[in-house]
């Protein structure tokens, strides 16, 4: 590559340096105008041929090394749209995935819904029997407790009942005759 960048600069330095010598050969003849136009094509085709030189030494390396930049730059870009279609493809995938996850979502909720309401039914189902089997108890123990009050009453009356009867019959001669048995049981 240094080779044909050279030939290349030679060859264009030597058509440079003809092209000079045959436009001056032509304004040559005009006279001693002509010698300072000569110094002057002279001195532009040093200065050409310096930075054509210039350029030939450092512009094989610049394209080298903006070559070897480029590549890498383009490497890196399709390592990076590489990436971004992965990322592109996960996101959709995740998205026609998403409608399903969201169903099973719903039906897992809506199955967890069955199964709470299930329990809450039973706990309700268990704590009214556990009320009503109480409020049998106590109205059991209040049937009880009524019934023995109404015995009670009913002793209570019956022995006033009793006692008014036994007043009502009971007279002085009754009284000592039933005195003198107790004392003749008691001998």
């Amino acid at each position: 590559m240094k080779r044909a960048a050279r030939s290349a600069s030679r060859l264009a330095l030597l058509a440079i340096c003809l092209a000079t010598f045959a436009f001056a050969q032509e304004k040559g003849a005009e006279g001693e105008g002509g010698a300072l136009q000569l110094w002057k094509w002279v001195n532009f085709l040093l200065l050409a041929g310096a930075i054509g030189y210039v350029i030939a030494k450092q512009a094989p390396a610049f394209f080298t090394a903006r070559t070897e930049q480029i590549g890498k730059d383009m490497a890196e870009a399709q390592a990076e749209r590489k990436a971004a279609e992965q990322k592109a493809a996960e996101v959709d995938r995740r998205l026609a995935n998403l409608e399903k996850e969201v169903a099973s979502l719903r039906a897992e909720a809506q199955q967890q819904a069955a199964v709470e309401t299930e329990r809450m039914i039973q706990h309700t189902a268990a704590e009214l029997a556990k009320i009503q089997s109480h409020a049998e108890q106590e109205i059991v123990s209040a049937g009880k407790a009524a019934r023995l009050e109404l015995k009670r009453h009913a002793a209570e009356l019956a022995i006033g009942l009793a006692e008014q009867k036994i007043r009502a019959r009971m007279t002085p001669d009754t009284q000592d005759a039933l005195v003198q048995g107790f004392v003749r049981d008691l001998k």
